[in-house]
């Protein structure tokens, strides 16, 4: 076997495995990236500074920067403030609510990562919901639908614009400019948007709103215990109390004549009193062995028995940016640092209610937490959490506002027309935030989804490896195989469904950086422009409509819309083949394959 056969070998063994790996869910995506970098460069397909010229690479820098840009509008409330004018300019009824969201949503995300215009809406969309008496599984699939077709109109409103820019232009084709996909991509958030509008209707669950208790099913889980007069816990604070750690039963508050305590665990335990506590049949079973307790289980506690004058419930979204994720509530010290007792995890239609202090945390889980109202008003200052319900946002920087938005203007202008290369705009417009107070850089940091730089990173060299090795000629050839006998729009139109089908398995960023070379490489063997192939990619990877895993957006709304995996499917499907229809007439309009 010659060493180019054996690299090629090699190449295609270590796609197809990154690709099982982005699919499984079974490792974070950045982890398995710097495990494709990290296996590139010692067997030796790419040179030490190829191996990390995805760390320089134009996209992963703009990404970066335009994050930041990002964390400055929401910073100063710009975002926010938009939200309240959304919330003030739509009506009563079910079609303007969704209408005010889904178009704002869209527009917005044409210049704002689409990602962080889903995690500033998202509370206003479940606040309007309640408000009108809408369901949030109405309105929180379509923001999330919309944001995702309103970041294909221009280059800066999805990573995977950029990236795909980025890995066209080291291929020799001319970087995308700024509003070049807006004819396009204004037709398709144009029709996502009707779409929504006339057959989400039918199509949207509709699911009333319940109790927290209920939603989460912690009534199986909840229960009393009184304390006699000859228990060993008369006379001992709640804070001294870890029936937690020794029996696995959680003391969630205590109830004294009739009246819930407020601040429980500062409080002297007293004979009659009745513990609020959580925990499977077994572990309560063995507590009510205790001497001097005695377990109540005929009673089925609801959202009432866990809140009072001064403690309240609320749910919050761990975000794409928090720090906590992949970590356990117990390690992070989360009861301690933030005063908060979580109750409960939503995660991908299942609810968690046992052993939470151990349990690592998701993009995207759910939290039901218990606390005090000026607790959960501090836990929405992180940036980590998208606090839902009755919590006040913490006061922006609201007199930085209209400088965060004048320097964001500017980036997007200067690209524009050309005047200055896209990333160095976006750069020098992070040094203006900074400098003009719209952000410190500590929290410039905290805006930045670092999983997708290093995505970006770890995954560039294996396109570069594709490239060299032919690997991406080889697939490029057996698509052709298939499908070339039927006419280059016949195999664009198969290309741009491979991406769109591709991308609801696996991260939209990771399906662009695999096919954008392959798209090159099919475009050369037909003898026609390759444009058309890569625009593509750039919109079929931004279209994941038919999973709640393929886009972040689609993670977050997931939880607090109480979807299910089938809604995903039957709303995005349809959308998918009409944006399928669309972009085989569209895409060799705008960009001619010849």
């Amino acid at each position: 076997m010659t060493p180019e056969r054996l690299d090629l070998l090699v190449v295609g063994a270590i796609t197809a495995g990154a690709v099982a790996l982005f699919a499984s869910g079974r490792l974070r995506i950045d982890l398995v990236a710097l495990c494709v970098l990290a296996v590139l460069g010692l067997t030796g397909l790419v040179t030490p500074e190829e191996a990390i010229s995805g760390f320089a690479n134009e996209a992963t820098v703009t990404v970066l920067a335009m994050l930041i840009l990002a964390g400055g509008l929401t910073r100063t409330g710009a975002t926010a403030a938009l939200g309240r004018l959304i919330g003030r300019a739509t009506g009563d009824s079910r079609w303007q609510v969704l209408a005010g969201l889904t178009v704002s949503g869209a527009v917005l995300s044409a210049f704002v990562n689409n990602t962080a215009v889903v995690a500033v809406l998202l509370p206003l969309a479940v606040k309007l919901g309640q408000d009108r008496g809408i369901p949030a599984s109405q309105l929180l699939m379509p923001l999330s639908f919309a944001c995702m077709a309103g970041g294909t109109i221009t280059l800066i409103g999805t990573s995977t614009n950029l990236l795909v820019s980025a890995l066209a232009a080291r291929q020799g084709q001319p970087p995308i400019s700024m509003f070049e996909l807006s004819p396009v991509g204004l037709i398709f958030a144009g029709v996502t948007v009707a779409y929504l509008l006339v057959a989400g209707r039918w199509l949207l669950p509709g699911r009333a709103a319940r109790q927290y208790t209920e939603r989460y099913r912690l009534r199986d889980y909840l229960t009393e215990l009184v304390v006699g007069l000859n228990s060993n816990l008369v006379g001992r604070r709640l804070s001294e109390v870890d029936l937690e750690k020794d029996y696995g039963v959680e003391v969630l508050g205590v109830i004294r004549d009739g009246a819930r305590i407020g601040r429980a665990r500062d409080v002297e335990i007293a004979p009659g009193d009745v513990l609020l506590v959580r925990g499977t049949v077994q572990p309560l079973l063995e507590v009510k062995e205790l001497p001097g307790l005695s377990l109540k289980p005929e009673v089925m506690l609801g959202d009432e028995d866990l809140t009072s004058e001064d403690v309240v419930l609320a749910e919050a979204v761990l975000s794409p940016t928090s720090r906590l994720r992949g970590r356990t509530p117990r390690s992070v010290f989360f009861r301690q640092r933030f005063n908060l007792t979580i109750l409960a995890i939503q995660r991908q239609g299942r609810s968690l209610a046992t052993r939470l202090a151990d349990t690592p945390l998701h993009v995207g889980d759910t939290l039901l937490l218990q606390g005090r109202r000026a607790h959960l008003e501090e836990l929405a200052q992180d940036s980590g959490f998208i606090v839902l319900g009755e919590v006040d946002a913490p006061p922006p920087r609201r007199r930085r506002m209209w400088v965060a938005v004048a320097v964001m203007a500017a980036v997007v202008g200067l690209a524009g027309v050309g005047l200055v290369p896209i990333v160095l705009a976006s750069v020098s417009g992070v040094a203006g935030m900074v400098l003009l107070g719209c952000l410190t850089m500590e929290e410039a940091y905290e805006s930045v989804e670092w999983s997708v730089i290093f995505l970006l990173a770890g995954v560039i060299p294996l396109g570069i490896a594709m490239e060299r090795t032919g690997a991406a000629r080889l697939v490029a050839e057996a698509t052709l195989a298939g499908v070339g006998w039927l006419g280059p729009v016949a195999v664009l139109s198969a290309f741009y469904l491979l991406t769109s089908l591709l991308t609801e398995l696996m991260s939209n960023n990771a399906t662009a950086i695999l096919l954008t070379p392959i798209a090159i490489a099919i475009a050369a063997q037909l003898d026609v422009d390759p444009r058309p192939f890569v625009m593509a990619v750039a919109f079929a990877a931004s279209a994941s409509f038919m999973t709640p895993l393929g886009y972040q957006t689609n993670a977050l709304v997931y939880g607090p819309g109480g979807y299910r995996y089938a809604d995903y499917l039957r709303v995005g499907a349809p959308l998918n083949l009409v944006l399928w229809g669309l972009a085989t007439l569209l895409l060799p309009v705008f960009w001619p394959l010849r």
